[in-house]
């Protein structure tokens, strides 16, 4: 029997070796590769725990970001492991292909300081770790 599956975008604390990898581990999702967003993202740091990406119409960068495989049973258990004002969304790639994804609520990142610079959640950590 095949099980169905999706490819799902993440930016954040679901990537390897992170805080919420094993919600990825526990739905059976198998890491495809690393990529980025199309240049049409911002990314906050939200409380200094995880990020929040949000699409724009101007003033984007690309986001660093993992590819993975869901099992499409799993997808509900994932989404419901995410913080508040995280949701699944559609995020465009680099290649212009549309995935599903992690995204924000604008919400979220008010009063949250911008990362954008970073060009994503782990380089962001790095520079913190090293200051």
């Amino acid at each position: 029997m095949t099980t169905n599956t999706t490819l799902i975008a993440v930016n954040g604390t679901l990537m390897r070796d992170l805080e919420l990898n094993p919600n990825m581990v526990a739905v059976n999702a198998q890491f495809v590769c690393e990529g980025h967003t199309d240049a049409c993202y911002r990314l906050w740091s939200i409380g200094e725990r995880h990020p929040a990406m949000i699409r724009v119409k101007t003033g984007g960068a690309q986001v660093a970001l993992e590819l993975w495989r869901v099992p499409m049973e799993g997808l509900g258990t994932l989404l419901l492991g995410e913080p508040a004002g995280l949701s699944i969304g559609k995020v465009r790639l680099a290649d212009g292909s549309e995935v599903l994804g992690v995204i924000g609520e604008p919400w979220l990142v008010e009063g949250q300081p911008e990362i954008t610079r970073f060009g994503g959640w782990r380089a962001y950590i790095a520079q913190r770790q090293a200051s």
